[in-house]
């Protein structure tokens, strides 16, 4: 039986840099799917028992809320999964490392959700073997876990130039031979034409389709602001640029939010009304705050155009001010962020 069994729409909380705190990811889960959006996929880089520290289990208090959160998300109608980043971990995949990842996966069997993925992105790619190394990794992953569902992201997940600056040239043929040696119900992450796309077509997605044989995951990098540039700006309006007929190429859709968990709310309606989950005309309103709303939709141009850079001193305080006056949850990650709490710091890409 095919793992790929419905359209997943969602959240991949998958940003670098200041992770949301337990609570709010909690009412996060609940308003997504109170939106008609199917899916949470928890993989903050700032986790690095997912990273750099994968072989590591989770302190009991940090486990206790994972599985809070995969039970809370069960109890709200949102399909759940973890992303691990075992990083490099196709350098050398000997005994011990398939050990080491066979030993992760079985505890994450213990938070009995319906979807696991398996991130090989933002990690050096120069490898003539990769495909086939990366394949091994995940034909092993199927074999142990209980998940229903297993998503893979590529080291190369989009056309995108920058990916080989970072990350080495990509291997001849790698979205073919990772396309032929994975299994079929396993989905493949895509992020469009760039890392960050501003518009993704049917046509942007055809090739890679056909090239990947399978339908593909979007990873939509929009609204998150976690690098140097984007971090220094908030992307308050809806999910638009995305034509509807990229639907027939997709068997799921998940948006990267913000660092700024409430405010990403905007983004995340607009993903909701795309694939026809049209949200109440006052739903914003309601989990916002009236006012706040009012604020965000007076100043969403401005702080996406202008940014921090494009606001002086006077502007800030006065904002400051209008926005701690208005005392609700997104109001204060304008605070946050108008006071430097989200300041980029190249540290993050480091884990």
């Amino acid at each position: 039986m095919s793992r790929r069994s419905s359209f997943l729409s969602g959240v991949v909380e998958g940003d670098y840099g200041q992770a949301w705190d337990h609570a709010t990811r909690l009412q996060i889960v609940s308003m997504i799917g109170g939106l008609g959006l199917s899916a949470f996929l928890y993989c903050p880089k700032s986790d690095h028992y997912l990273r750099r520290s994968w072989q590591s289990d989770w302190p009991e208090r940090e486990w206790r809320r994972l599985r809070e959160l995969a039970a809370h998300a069960s109890e709200s109608g949102v399909l759940f999964g973890v992303g691990l980043s075992p990083y490099a971990l196709y350098d050398n995949y000997g005994n011990r490392e398939r050990e080491a990842l066979r030993n992760k996966v079985e505890r994450l069997n213990a938070l009995g959700a319906p979807l696991l993925a398996l991130l090989f992105d933002d990690m050096p790619g120069e490898i003539e073997d990769l495909a086939s190394r990366q394949s091994e990794i995940v034909a092993d992953l199927l074999c142990w876990t209980e998940s229903e569902r297993v998503l893979v992201c590529p080291t190369y997940y989009s056309d995108d130039p920058v990916l080989e600056k970072h990350f080495g040239k990509r291997p001849s043929g790698y979205w073919e031979q990772l396309g032929a040696q994975l299994a079929h119900d396993v989905d493949l992450f895509w992020t469009g034409p760039q890392v960050c796309s501003d518009t993704i077509t049917a046509r942007d997605l055809e090739p890679v389709v056909q090239q990947l044989q399978r339908p593909l995951v979007l990873w939509d990098n929009y609204p998150v602001n976690d690098g140097a540039v984007r971090s220094k700006h908030l992307y308050l309006n809806p999910l638009a640029g995305r034509d509807p007929d990229i639907r027939e190429h997709l068997s799921g859709h998940l948006c990267n939010p913000m660092n700024q968990a409430w405010l990403s709310l905007p983004a995340l309606c607009g993903l909701a009304t795309l694939y026809g989950h049209k949200p109440k005309e006052d739903w914003l309103a309601q989990v916002l705050g009236e006012h706040t709303l009012a604020l965000i939709r007076r100043d969403a141009h401005r702080f996406l155009e202008r940014g921090l850079d494009g606001l002086d001193a006077r502007d800030r305080e006065q904002l400051v001010s209008e926005y701690t006056a208005a005392g609700t949850p997104a109001a204060a990650e304008v605070v946050g962020w108008l006071s430097g709490k989200y300041t980029f710091d190249p540290a993050c890409l480091t884990d």
